[in-house]
C-alpha cells in the first residue's frame, strides 16, 4: 500500500510558501498531516489545502516532532536556526534559502539534473537558486550531448524574486509615477517600476554581485563540473513574476542550432518555443504559472565557431523555488528515502 507523510513549510505565508501549498495539492502530494510555519507575526492567518482551512502556527521546536518532512521557504537565518532542529528530530529538509547550497556534505539538487544526488543527504537538500535553475534545466541536455567549456549568462529578473512585498512595491511605484509622485523604495534600493538596475547584492572585490556568484558556483556543483568557467551579469527588471536569461554557450567544437533545438524538443522541463517569422520567443508573461522553462531564439555565435545562444523565460515562484523543491521531496518518496506514517489518504 501506498504511504504518506507528515509535512510542514516553514515559511507558509510568502509567495514561495503559497506556491508550496498550491503545488502539493496539484501534484497530489502523498500527506497523511500538513502544519503551516511563519513567524509570530505571520501566525493565525489561514490557508485552505484540499478542501480545509489550516490555521498558519508560529515555529518552535516542538512543531518538528512529528514531521517527515519540512519544504522551508523562509530566508537564510531563518533555514539555519531550524533546519538542525528539524533534522534532529527526524524530519528531512528541502531548503530554499542560500544557507546550505555551497555546503560539501549537503546535496544541491535539479531533479531533470542531478536526481542522484539526493540519495546522499544526511537530513538537509539544498534547492539551488532561482537563475541557476532555470539556467541548468535549459543547458543541462545540451550540456550532455557536448561537455560546454564556458558560459556566459545575463539575466533578467523579475520583481517576484525578492518575494511578494517586492511584487506589490512595484505596482505601487507605477501607480505613483503614473501619477507624478515619489515611488516608495521600502524593498528595494531603487524604483524597479520603468527602470531597471544591476542585481543589488552584496559586492565581492572582482565586482560580481552574490547574485552573479551564486549562478557560477552553484551550476559547478550540480553539474559536477569545477572547471566549468561561468561569468553572469544579474539585472533587476520592472517584470512582476518570471526571470528571463540570454545565455551564450561555448563548446569544445561545432554546435549545431538544429541539432540543439531538436534535443531541447524532448528535454524535461524544457519547452521550446520560437516563431521566427512572428519573432516570437519566450517572455515572461507566457512563463507566469508554467512548470517548463520557455527556451528559443537558439542561434549560432556569429562571433565564436563553437558558440551556440538562447534564450529562455522561466516562472522564478514555481520551477524556479517551489516546484523544485516539491519534485525533490517527490524523488525522496519515489527512492523511499523518507520515513512514512501512515497509508495515503485516498484523494
Amino acid at each position: 500500500m501506498s504511504q504518506s507523510y507528515r509535512v510542514a513549510i516553514l515559511g507558509a505565508t510568502g509567495a514561495v510558501g503559497t506556491e508550496l501549498l498550491q503545488l502539493l495539492e496539484a501534484r497530489k502530494f502523498p500527506i497523511s498531516e500538513l502544519t503551516l510555519l511563519a513567524s509570530e507575526r505571520s501566525a493565525g492567518e489561514v490557508r485552505s489545502f484540499r478542501g480545509e482551512e489550516l490555521t498558519v502556527e508560529a515555529v518552535s521546536p516542538e512543531k518538528f516532532d512529528a514531521v517527515d518532512i519540512v519544504l522551508a521557504s523562509a530566508g537564510g537565518s531563518t533555514s539555519k536556526e531550524w533546519a538542525p532542529i528539524a533534522v534532529k528530530a527526524g524530519a528531512v529538509v528541502v531548503d530554499n534559502s542560500s544557507a546550505f547550497r555551497m555546503d560539501p556534505q549537503v546535496p544541491l539538487v535539479v531533479p531533470e539534473v542531478n536526481p542522484d544526488a539526493v540519495e546522499a543527504h544526511g537530513g538537509v537538500i539544498a534547492n539551488p537558486n532561482c537563475t541557476t535553475i532555470l539556467m541548468s534545466v535549459a543547458v543541462w541536455p545540451l550540456h550532455q550531448k557536448q561537455p560546454i567549456q564556458r558560459i556566459v549568462a545575463s539575466t533578467y529578473q523579475s520583481a517576484s524574486g525578492a518575494g511578494a512585498r517586492a511584487m506589490e512595491e512595484v505596482k505601487q511605484q507605477a501607480r505613483a509615477i503614473l501619477q507624478g509622485q515619489v515611488p516608495p523604495t521600502e524593498i528595494f534600493p531603487y524604483p524597479l517600476a520603468f527602470n531597471l538596475f544591476p542585481h543589488n547584492s552584496d559586492l565581492n572585490d572582482q565586482g560580481y554581485c552574490a547574485e552573479e556568484m551564486k549562478m557560477v558556483q552553484e551550476t559547478g556543483k550540480i553539474f559536477a563540473a569545477s572547471d566549468l568557467r561561468i561569468s553572469a551579469t544579474c539585472v533587476r527588471v520592472p517584470v512582476l513574476r518570471a526571470h528571463s536569461e540570454a545565455i551564450n554557450l561555448e563548446f569544445e567544437q561545432p554546435f549545431d542550432a538544429d541539432e540543439a533545438r531538436e534535443i531541447l524538443k524532448s528535454s524535461p522541463g524544457v519547452k521550446l518555443v520560437e516563431d521566427w517569422q512572428a519573432n516570437y520567443f519566450p517572455m515572461p508573461m507566457d512563463a507566469s504559472g508554467r512548470d517548463e522553462v520557455l527556451v528559443g531564439r537558439i542561434r549560432q555565435d556569429i562571433s565564436h565557431p563553437n558558440g551556440l545562444e538562447l534564450w529562455l523565460s522561466g516562472d522564478q515562484i514555481r520551477k524556479g523555488a517551489a516546484l523544485n523543491a516539491v519534485q525533490i521531496a517527490e524523488l525522496l518518496v519515489e527512492r523511499n528515502l523518507l520515513k512514512a506514517s501512515a497509508p495515503a489518504l485516498a484523494l
